[in-house]
């Protein structure tokens, strides 16, 4: 009788219930940096405009400096210290080209009022 109940509660045939997978045992999904491409772990994660990123990959573009909540500026996803991105607005005067992105003017717009140029159209 003894030799029927060890077996019962010892060599139970694998089955779906009794097997657990190996996936019960994997830790959850970390986030994963969007910077560094790399897993944050919470002690290490911070997010700036809805972007993840470690505490040291939230830098300056320019520069690299640290950036904290407190300092930074953003435009086009990218992030910028203070004195960098007013130097940067400053060297064209805009938000654009200063960045090195295409001036966001409309040409036709512009044409009209070279060829024209006491007319404006709304």
């Amino acid at each position: 009788m003894a030799d029927i109940v060890r077996q019962q509660l010892f060599l139970k045939p694998k089955t779906e219930q009794n097997v657990l997978s190996s996936s019960q045992f994997q830790s959850p999904a970390k986030e994963m940096c969007s910077a560094c491409l790399s897993p944050i772990y919470p002690m290490e994660k911070m997010v700036a405009n809805n972007v993840v990123l470690h505490n040291n990959c939230f830098c300056c573009k320019h520069c690299t400096k640290k950036l904290s909540i407190h300092n930074y500026s953003s435009l086009y996803g990218e992030f910028y210290c203070i004195s960098h991105y007013q130097q940067l607005f400053k060297r064209k005067g805009n938000y654009d080209e200063g960045f090195g992105h295409k001036q966001h003017k409309d040409p036709e717009k512009l044409s009209l009022k070279e060829t024209n140029p006491g007319s404006a159209s709304p």
